[in-house]
Formats: C-alpha cells, sequence, structure tokens
C-alpha cells in the first residue's frame, strides 16, 4: 500500500512523465508525416492535418474552461497571437516540404534546432538573461546540427529534387519555429494557421488535389495531426504541473524518436558525422536541464 505522501509524491513528479509523452508524439508527429507525402502534396497534407490539430487545440481549451478567457483577449494579445498562427503555419509548410524532399534524420534536427533561435530572440527580444549552461547548450545544438547535415553521398533523394532543396525549408521552419515560440498562442493561433494553410492550396491551385489524395496517406495524414495535438496535450499539462526550463529541453529530445523511428520505418541510416552529431545536439539539449 502507498503511503498519502508517497502518492503526493508520484502526483508530482507525473509532469515529467508527461514531458516525455510530448517528446514522444512530437517525434512520430514526422514518421506519420513522412509516410503521408510519399505521394500526397505537401501544401495539401499540411492543410488537412491542421483540421485535426485544430479540433485538439479546441478541446485542450475546452478541458481547461478557457472560453471565457478568448473574449476577453485584448487587440494588442489578438495581434500577437494571429502573428504567432502566420509563423507556426509558415514553419509547417516548410517543415512538411523539406520532410518531402530531404531524410528525417536530416530535417528534424534543423527544425529541433529553433530552441537556439528562440534563446537568442528572447535575450534580444525580451531581455531574458542567458546563463552559461544555456550558452554552452547553444553551442553544442548548433555544432551538432551543423555536424548532422552533411550531404549524402551513398544514396539520392527518392523524390529525384536537389539533394540540398530540403535544407532551405528546414532552416526556415526552424526560424519560423523560433517566432512561433516568442509570440505564444494555441487554439486562435491554430484558426490562423488552418486559414493560412488553405489560402495556400487555393492560390497554388491545388485544390483539385485534395480529391486524390491516397487514403492510406489520408490515414497518415490525419494520425500525424492526432499525434501533434496529444504532444501539445501532453506539453501543456507538463508546463502546468512542473518546471519549464525542464520541460521545454526534454521535448526537444523528440529528436532521437524521430531519427529511431526513421531508421525503423524508412531505413535511415546514420553516418558516424551524424551520430557524433547527434550525440552533441543531445548533449546541448540536455545542458538546458541544468
Amino acid at each position: 500500500m502507498f503511503t498519502t505522501d508517497t502518492l503526493m509524491a508520484i502526483g508530482r513528479a507525473m509532469w515529467v512523465l508527461f514531458a516525455c509523452g510530448s517528446a514522444l508524439f512530437a517525434g512520430l508527429t514526422a514518421i506519420l508525416a513522412k509516410l503521408g507525402i510519399r505521394q500526397t502534396d505537401s501544401d495539401v497534407a499540411t492543410a488537412i492535418r491542421t483540421i485535426v490539430v485544430l479540433a485538439f487545440s479546441w478541446l485542450m481549451v475546452a478541458v481547461v474552461g478557457s472560453f471565457e478567457q478568448i473574449a476577453a483577449v485584448s487587440p494588442r494579445t489578438l495581434l500577437f497571437l494571429v502573428l504567432s498562427g502566420l509563423a507556426t503555419g509558415a514553419s509547417w509548410l516548410c517543415y512538411f516540404r523539406a520532410l518531402s524532399l530531404g531524410d528525417v534524420n536530416k530535417v528534424v534536427p534543423i527544425d529541433k534546432s529553433s530552441i537556439v533561435l528562440t534563446l537568442i530572440l528572447s535575450f534580444i527580444v525580451l531581455g531574458e538573461p542567458i546563463s552559461p549552461w544555456k550558452l554552452a547548450g547553444i553551442v553544442l545544438i548548433a555544432a551538432g546540427t551543423w555536424l548532422m547535415i552533411e550531404r549524402k553521398t551513398d544514396t539520392a533523394p527518392a523524390t529525384g529534387h536537389a539533394s540540398h532543396g530540403w535544407m532551405l525549408y528546414a532552416v526556415l521552419s526552424a526560424v519560423f519555429a523560433s517566432l512561433t515560440a516568442i509570440l505564444l498562442g494555441t487554439a486562435i493561433r491554430t484558426c490562423v494557421v488552418l486559414a493560412m494553410a488553405w489560402v495556400v492550396v487555393l492560390v497554388e491551385g491545388k485544390l483539385p488535389l485534395v480529391r486524390t489524395v491516397p487514403r492510406g496517406e489520408l490515414g497518415w495524414i490525419c494520425l500525424s495531426g492526432i499525434a501533434t495535438g496529444a504532444s501539445w496535450l501532453c506539453y501543456y499539462r507538463a508546463l502546468h504541473d512542473g518546471l519549464a526550463s525542464v520541460v521545454v529541453p526534454i521535448d526537444k529530445l523528440s529528436v532521437l524518436v524521430s531519427i529511431v523511428f526513421a531508421r525503423i520505418v524508412f531505413g535511415e541510416r546514420l553516418t558516424s558525422r551524424s551520430a557524433i552529431g547527434l550525440a552533441v545536439l543531445v548533449l546541448g539539449t540536455l545542458a538546458m536541464l541544468l
């Protein structure tokens, strides 16, 4: 039998499990997304999955009972939420395009390096101090990411696109993701993302492609959205009960989940240099915990 104190201690520690759950689902998102865009246009896939994510974001609002707070949002806050939504939408569009062109184990580390840009922007824009450990983490994450984006010479991209075409989109994904972290927002932001994604589909004349999405890939795309929503639920629960300084770095370790599953599902292998880069990147992320 557990004592009351033991049960309370377990309850207090549950936020760590939620943080790990956030990393797990976030890591699975990349794999599920990759499975869903083998034949499907990446912009169309982003627009479809955003519908699922939007449902999850409003589910979170309902769970925590925040509907009344949305009505009290000030115009200034609403502006930042809209800007955050635009940054999120741009990040997702670039991320899916990068995944459609490049390997998961190359795209994901670049995208996750957004934590470096977030800390730098927090220092420049918000004036938040950067501790020596965070500074060391920034350097290690940047170095690890650089080691992992080496050019592959043993295999050619399955899509037939230029081998480095994915890199620009991956970098842009990280840049916009870092802006999202600065500007914040969830349910309202996701509405903006949904509108932006479908506007892109309409403007580029891709609306007819929605009807041609293979059922199998549609399932993977929806599962990707569910994984993103589940990651958000775990992430915000962890932030509610735990320390942000611990939750955020744990969440960024989702890169390990993505790379492990990329090896299992797609047979993507890490070179010696990439493996060293991954180790350095993980060390940098763990340094953020100190």
